[in-house]
């Protein structure tokens, strides 16, 4: 049966290597939200020159915040319709959805504007097609599962590096309200041509000459939970607030990266036009360390257990946001940093899907996650307000940080106590 199976012609043992790369571009143009830092200046600039607004820090964060929080809504509530109408149709409705909410930006007046058309159709977009990519690899590679699917969301968390200075230089040449038009039509383009190759393998088919690997004599039948039996344990509780955390203080440092860098250059002394340039600049080695982030701390969970592993996370968390407060003139120390905290938001992104499947099993698992992800939008809201409330009251974004440090603390405490293995499940 193996051998009958084609992908664009080719066997499917190499054919499928493309569906790898379609899906990695798709996650690429998913993740651009993560450059939004980049347009934040210009934006705010937009509403206040052009529009007259009075326009506060914490108002700029409101459309990454939705955005963001639409998306993590969205995506748990997507798995049975990828099922049931296959990753194809249902990543074209998320591509249209995604090209849809960035052309409709062009069109803001107002953070709130751009909130409705950026964030919740943009963030609903990126929610329904996110998922289609990576069950298309997972299902192609049961030989090869992690790579694929690592190399697949690759293109998420690498991203800004791409997109960010795309959107700089048409933010510059164009004006912001064009660049949103621009990448909305290229997103459009890109995301549905490449959703149409992707598909499911019938049903039974596995690489020729691979055989599931048999379980271990001996070994121990592991504990499955069910979504509601996972909720009534007490690690359930201790992983969504370790989520939380660690997702709140990498997305809230992926959304004002800019504006405190520029922030830290402005009390360096460096004139504006080239701290502009410098900070768009550090976006591509902090989302190369987002990206790395992944497979670097899949491999320490494996290693360290996902609570230590988790309790790592909070110590460079703690480390780098008492760095950055201490050294508020230093672009060295900013640029350590955001970079920590940029790799620790895509450590949790491996963190938690390990630690769901290792505390709860694989029976529920897309259910049993796709709750605990919900973590990844309350710390995306929690963080940006954080952020925003700092500028706001204080005046400097680097207010924020002593908060977070703190938050760090009390996620290793949380990590240490109740990120434990819970109780098998009685008959």
């Amino acid at each position: 049966m193996a051998d009958d199976v084609k992908i664009m012609g080719m066997k499917a043992e190499s054919g499928r290597w493309i569906l790898v790369i379609a899906g990695l571009l798709i996650e690429l143009c998913l993740g651009a939200i993560y450059a939004y830092s980049i347009i934040n200046p210009p934006l705010k600039k937009l509403f206040t020159e052009t529009y007259g607004l009075t326009v506060s820090a914490t108002a700029m964060q409101i459309p990454y915040i939705v955005f963001l929080l639409i998306f993590a809504l969205t995506m748990p509530l997507v798995g049975k319709y990828i099922e049931k109408l296959g990753p194809r149709k249902v990543g074209i409705g998320g591509g249209v959805l995604v090209g849809l909410g960035w052309i409709l930006a062009s069109f803001s007046t107002s953070p709130t504007t751009l909130a409705i058309f950026y964030g919740v159709i943009g963030g609903l977009g990126v929610g329904i097609a996110y998922n289609c990519p990576i069950t298309t690899s997972a299902r192609w590679f049961p030989d090869k599962r992690g790579l694929a699917v690592g190399l697949t969301v690759l293109g998420f968390g690498f991203s800004a590096a791409v997109t960010g200075p795309i959107a700089d230089y048409l933010t510059a040449n164009f004006g912001v309200l064009n660049m949103f038009r621009f990448l909305g039509i290229a997103f459009l383009i890109i995301t549905v041509a490449l959703s149409t190759v992707l598909v499911f393998p019938p049903a039974g088919w596995t690489p020729a000459g691979w055989k599931p690997p048999e379980p271990k004599a001996g070994a121990a039948p592991k504990a499955e939970f069910m979504r509601g039996e996972m909720t009534k344990t007490t690690t359930f509780y201790g992983l969504w607030i370790c989520y939380t955390i660690g997702t709140l203080a990498g997305l809230m440092a992926i959304g004002v990266s800019k504006p405190v860098g520029l922030e830290v250059a402005a009390n360096a002394g460096m004139d504006q036009a080239r701290a502009s340039a410098l900070m768009t600049s550090l976006i591509i080695p902090f989302a190369f360390f987002n990206g790395g982030g992944r497979p670097l701390f899949g491999w320490l969970t494996d290693k360290l257990t996902p609570p230590r592993a988790a309790m790592l996370s909070f110590i460079l968390i703690l480390l780098a946001s008492l760095l950055i407060y201490m050294s508020p003139a230093s672009v060295s120390a900013y640029t350590v940093s955001f970079a920590i905290l940029w790799m620790c938001l895509g450590g949790w992104l491996a963190i938690a899907p390990t630690a769901t499947a290792s505390f709860f099993g694989t029976k529920d698992y897309a259910r049993n996650y796709g709750l605990v992800f919900t973590a990844y939008g309350a710390g995306a809201v929690i963080g940006n307000i954080m952020a925003g409330q700092a500028k706001d009251i204080f005046g400097a974004y680097i207010q924020v940080f002593p908060y977070v440090a703190v938050l760090a603390v009390i996620g290793f405490i949380v990590a240490m106590t109740m990120l434990k293995p819970p109780k098998p499940k009685t008959a």
